[in-house]
């Protein structure tokens, strides 16, 4: 029972591995292929600049069957994130069928296309206004006092 439960999670981490940890050289390829033709397809659209923000692709990870990609958005100083994802999701047929047509000649099936926020830029922020507080916090303890 013991070689058992032990081979059962070696076959997990293997498949875990494999599957989350590693990209293979094609996944990579198609995901450079995919982001590169919709930020063409953004700024033809108008999808770069919404709700009086920036909208621009950060990531594009692709599954190791080719059949789905993950778009990741970094939504720079957007009013309403939310709304601008449903604005995605309602384009994502009119979005697919520019994309197919331009990169129809190097993909077989075209992916599955899934819109996500990246919030990578709100942690960023956030670090940086802690260092700023920090760091004023540092000066105003060593200045001598006037007492």
């Amino acid at each position: 029972m013991r070689k058992l439960f032990i081979a059962a999670k070696v076959v997990i981490f293997t498949a875990f591995k494999r599957d989350y940890m590693q990209e293979g050289k094609r996944q990579k390829q198609v995901a450079g292929v995919i982001q590169e033709a919709l930020n063409d397809i953004f700024v033809r659209m108008g999808l770069n600049m919404m709700n009086g923000g920036m909208v621009s692709i950060s990531q594009v990870k692709v599954t190791p069957d080719l059949l789905e990609a993950r778009i990741y958005l970094s939504l720079f100083q957007v009013s309403d994130r939310e709304q601008t994802l449903v604005v995605f999701e309602d384009r994502r047929p009119e979005i697919k069928k520019e994309l197919s047509a331009r990169v129809k000649q190097q993909l077989r099936r075209m992916p599955e296309l899934k819109f996500f926020h990246d919030d990578t830029l709100d942690h960023v922020f956030r670090i940086e206004e802690i260092f700023r507080k920090l760091h004023d916090g540092k000066d105003s303890d060593s200045t001598p006092d006037q007492s």
